[in-house]
């Protein structure tokens, strides 16, 4: 009996495994489509995290034209570099604007993100590129998006992630019960890169 509920358990375990294997394949094709924002405030003050939304927006002003007809990731992240100092020139206006004098860093990076769910999609964990802005000593709590396709605040997500994103990776983000196999890949992923 014991070495039948151990197949049975081994059974199901590999069932489990072998359902995600598609699933995991379609995260781990995202990271190649899609290129993200992060913002770093200077501290957790109110004021601060303030700051950093108000910079948010006026960077997504700029980039949603900057990005009009970029027809792909790629396309949005030569971009991006291209009118990096545009962008900081940009964060920086809004923050003296707004009364300080924090300096502002802007840098394209590839960095690990864990999974995280948005009004209506669910990004997985990965490593994504990213534009990251670091405002004054970047110690507070962080902000992030998608910038292509535009999936942040103000954004129509639906109609600019199936045009951008493959039919299973739009799957991928958009299903909400995928939340579950999020926390699995994100499991297995962290277990991967600790032997590396």
């Amino acid at each position: 009996m014991k070495l039948f509920l151990k197949a049975a358990c081994a059974a199901f375990l590999l069932t489990v495994l072998f359902s995600l294997l598609p699933f995991q394949a379609a995260c781990a094709d995202l990271p190649r489509d899609v290129f993200r924002l992060h913002i770093l405030a200077n501290s957790d003050s109110e004021d601060d995290q303030a700051l950093k939304l108000h910079v948010r927006d006026r960077v997504l002003r700029y980039t949603e034209q900057l990005y009009a007809n970029a027809p792909s990731k790629d396309e949005a992240e030569k971009l991006t570099a291209a009118h990096l100092q545009a962008i900081a020139d940009a964060a920086a206006a809004e923050i003296q604007a707004r009364g300080y004098t924090y300096p502002v860093k802007a840098e394209l990076v590839n960095m690990y993100f864990t999974t995280r769910q948005y009004d209506s999609f669910t990004l997985p964990s990965g490593k994504y590129d990213a534009l990251r802005l670091t405002i004054g000593e970047g110690k507070g709590h962080n902000w992030w998006c998608v910038m292509f396709p535009s999936l942040c605040v103000g954004s129509q997500p639906d109609s600019k992630a199936k045009q951008a994103l493959s039919g299973g990776e739009y799957n991928v983000v958009k299903n909400e019960k995928h939340v579950y196999k999020f926390f699995i890949v994100e499991l297995f992923e962290n277990l991967c890169h600790s032997f590396s």
